[in-house]
């Protein structure tokens, strides 16, 4: 477990996201789907792993290859299995988000944290794409370190931790163009109307969970 602080000079292996790549966001229903978010995170506290900080306050956009692992990635850290085998998402908290498809309009080059080959040549394991809680400001410093010694990189992808199969990304808004990315009107989906939760439950199904009837 590489629990320990990023050395100098950091070599990840990098891989470029072509223009016209789909990704998906699951987003709070009051913020625009393109929007990246400005507010920087406790250095110490809070926060999610890849976040911007007081100490590197790049805005951020965390996405998807799929609807599934962004409704994952959302909805079910530390959701636990019911009596019955599904994990339940309140209605409450769903009512608050909508999945957009994205598409890039420009090629992103992103730092690759997905195979142990990838997190070897950074010096690092598992570790970096588990640790959750009291970890995080820790992956937050790692992000920062690899922004540092890689001044091309506009993002990162990794595994997913809550799908494996998925792939989930982190864009930083201080590298991308504002027009790098373009919302699909025709694949929004409020998870506040029946048709939302409908199209959502089907992408939750296999995962045994639900949003709450």
């Amino acid at each position: 477990m590489p629990e320990y602080a990023p050395p100098q000079g950091l070599t990840p292996r990098l891989t470029t996201l072509t223009a016209g790549t789909a990704l998906w966001r699951c987003h709070r229903t009051r913020y625009e789907a393109t929007g990246f978010n400005p507010v920087a995170a406790h250095t110490h506290f809070g926060g999610n792993r890849f976040d911007g900080t007081t100490d590197d306050p790049y805005p951020y956009l965390y996405a998807a290859e799929g609807p599934a692992t962004a409704l994952a990635e959302v909805f079910l850290r530390s959701r636990e299995f019911g009596p019955h085998g599904e994990r339940l998402i309140p209605r409450a908290q769903a009512d608050r988000y909508t999945v957009t498809r994205l598409v890039t309009t420009a090629p992103l080059e992103l730092i690759q944290l997905v195979s142990e080959e990838d997190l070897a040549a950074i010096q690092q394991d598992v570790w970096l794409l588990e640790a959750e809680g009291a970890g995080s400001p820790q992956t937050r410093y790692w992000a920062q370190a690899l922004r540092r010694d890689v001044r091309a990189a506009q993002g990162m992808v990794w595994q997913s931790r809550r799908r494996r199969s998925g792939l989930a990304y982190v864009l930083f808004g201080d590298r991308c163009a504002e027009s790098a990315l373009k919302a699909d009107p025709m694949e929004r989906h409020d998870l506040s109307t029946p048709a939302g939760r409908r199209w959502a439950n089907q992408w939750l199904a296999p995962l045994r969970a639900a949003i709450h009837p």
